[in-house]
């Protein structure tokens, strides 16, 4: 089988469910060929290191327009590609702008996506995937019976490890044939996060609160804890229906869907929105003054009690033994 990985860039470098997928499509393809496809400002630069992870071929594009994400362009370059390389499957990472490309791109080839998944094999010559439905109570078997088979890995669901056949995969360059009349949609300015934070869907660490930090200033206190462990912030849509936090931060079905190795919930009761966006992680700690609090159903350690005393506390720990 040949597989085409949409390898992202972003901030300088390659998302890490980007190589999730890259991964998973190695592996995937078996003895078969692993195409790479990756655009953007600085991909031919680092396009080097996507060696290590065993793809057979690696594509960039030096063409102007495609220095900034746009949906027609990087469609369009996808296209491309495809038609050049005519792969069994297409594979990227379900972050935002994956979400984005996919169906786009699914739209134009006439083939369905299979969106977040969590696991692929194959069924005959065909794609089969797993992937959670109703708020992650269930999973659901889809499979792909057209040609090229789309599917976007949910980040932090694929391990990332180097391939037995890392070498220098040979690079080569596309021209995807795009005009300035082929971008409706243009970036005029990006506006970056704070320096330093890490992304949500790709952190180790959560550190993440609900209404039961009352206001922005509990949030600083959460920040301090997450400082000392490494570990991102988020936030219940509670928080950010309170405007404390933005939405970028939210954890939960209408949020972001989350899998870290630890996951602390500082005053979250666990509604199940809430618990549909985090219930994949590893291990999860419960903070919360409620004893009867949902989010205690699912926890491996909770801690009952005033999270105003419990995190200072927890924070001067940590540090004491750092």
């Amino acid at each position: 089988m040949r597989v085409l990985v949409f390898v992202e860039v972003r901030g300088g470098e390659f998302r890490k469910a980007a190589i999730e997928a890259l991964c998973e499509g190695r592996r995937l393809a078996g003895s078969g060929e692993v195409v790479v496809l990756t655009l953007g400002n600085g991909a031919a630069a680092l396009a080097e290191k996507l060696s290590a992870y065993g793809p057979d071929k690696i594509i960039t594009s030096n063409q102007p327009l495609l220095e900034q994400y746009s949906t027609e362009g990087y469609t369009t370059a996808l296209q491309k590609a495809i038609q050049s390389e005519d792969p069994d499957v297409v594979l990227m990472a379900a972050t935002a702008m994956g979400r984005d490309l996919a169906p786009r791109l699914g739209a134009r080839l006439g083939v369905p996506v299979l969106a977040d998944v969590i696991k692929l094999t194959w069924s005959g010559s065909n794609l089969e995937a797993v992937r959670p439905v109703s708020a992650g109570k269930l999973l659901m078997t889809v499979r792909s019976k057209k040609r090229p088979g789309i599917a976007t890995t949910r980040p932090k669901a694929f391990m990332v490890s180097q391939s037995d056949n890392a070498g220098t995969a040979p690079l080569s360059q596309l021209d995807a044939g795009l005009s300035e009349g082929d971008i409706r949609a243009k970036v005029k300015q990006i506006r970056s996060e704070a320096e330093g934070m890490i992304e949500l869907t790709e952190a180790d660490f959560i550190v993440s609160g609900g209404r039961g930090l009352k206001n922005t200033e509990g949030f600083k206190m959460l920040e301090d804890l997450a400082k000392v462990l490494g570990a991102a912030v988020g936030a219940s849509r509670a928080a950010v229906d309170s405007g404390w936090r933005s939405h970028g931060d939210q954890v939960g079905q209408t949020g972001k869907t989350v899998a870290p190795t630890l996951y602390i919930a500082c005053g979250i009761s666990g509604a199940i929105q809430h618990l549909a966006g985090m219930s994949s992680s590893k291990v999860i700690v419960a903070i919360n003054k409620d004893p009867d609090a949902p989010i205690f159903k699912i926890a491996d350690y909770g801690i009952v009690g005033d999270l105003f005393e419990i995190i200072p506390a927890l924070t001067a720990a940590i540090k004491a033994n750092q």
